[in-house]
């Protein structure tokens, strides 16, 4: 195949961005007809000019901050390094506890991973589709927190829904979030969703997040809070080391799926 002209390889690098969220840098070698060499060269061009963020082996999108990322199970954005990152979260609970789990598609894959010997166990949600996974886990009780059913996500947001949450006591809460930097801290894409986390933080004695690694470096519309007032950060290994040193020096654990 007759290899693209820098111009055309942008363009087509922009589409494929705008389909899939995310490009591998072998993909677009072969799709292009170029070199791996000639594909960084252009993925550092498109990252200057902001059409996309350089990840380890490709690249996402850049995404408005207000971009709404679907919250639906059939989304596949990073499906594995999420089901790492879930099974690994999983493993930090324990009998007895009383755990509050977000809504985001990391958090459910941390839902689905519970060790089914887990005994005695309080799962707080904010998502429908959390509720669901745990409604035939033995050993856990759901609280629904209640409020108004926001689609497609199948979360719950204000008006109504933070009202449970102040009366709830929880060892730890595990949240979602849409991006997670070194100055501006852990930010999610909408007031309403900031609103729910914000009681969320207050319910819990210890705070969890969970993030793939496109989201270290995205900056979001709304603020969650600050990297130092979570007790850790549950992200996978595609995540680059200059990007974890900078979040580990802002006083945040880290630990890699």
């Amino acid at each position: 195949m007759a290899a693209f002209g820098a111009v055309s390889r942008h363009r087509e690098i922009a589409n494929l961005l705008r389909e899939g969220g995310s490009v591998s840098v072998v993909r677009l070698a072969e799709a292009l007809g170029v070199s791996v060499v000639t594909v960084r060269h252009d993925l550092d061009v498109l990252e200057r000019q902001q059409v996309l963020r350089r990840v380890r082996g490709g690249a996402i999108a850049v995404r408005p901050a207000r971009f709404q990322r679907s919250l639906h199970p059939l989304n596949s954005a990073f499906e594995p390094e999420k089901q790492r990152i879930g099974e690994l979260a999983a493993s930090l609970v324990r009998d007895g506890e009383t755990i509050i789990i977000d809504a985001g598609s990391t958090t459910l894959a941390l839902a689905r991973a519970l060790p089914r010997s887990l005994q005695d166990v309080a799962v707080v949600t904010t998502a429908l589709d959390v509720a669901l996974e745990m409604e035939a886990h033995a050993g856990v009780k759901v609280v629904v927190t209640g409020g108004t059913v926001a689609k497609p996500q199948r979360c719950l947001v204000p008006p109504f829904a933070t009202t449970l949450l102040q009366q709830i006591n929880a060892d730890v809460a595990f949240l979602a979030c849409s991006g997670v930097d070194a100055q501006k801290g852990f930010t999610t894409q909408s007031w309403e969703e900031a609103e729910v986390k914000h009681a969320i933080l207050a319910a819990a004695s210890r705070v969890v997040f969970l993030a793939d690694h496109g989201k270290i470096g995205h900056v979001a519309t709304a603020k969650i809070m600050d990297l130092a007032g979570a007790e850790l950060l549950v992200t996978d290994s595609g995540a680059s080391g200059a990007s974890l040193r900078a979040l580990e020096l802002a006083g945040l654990n880290v630990i890699l799926a």
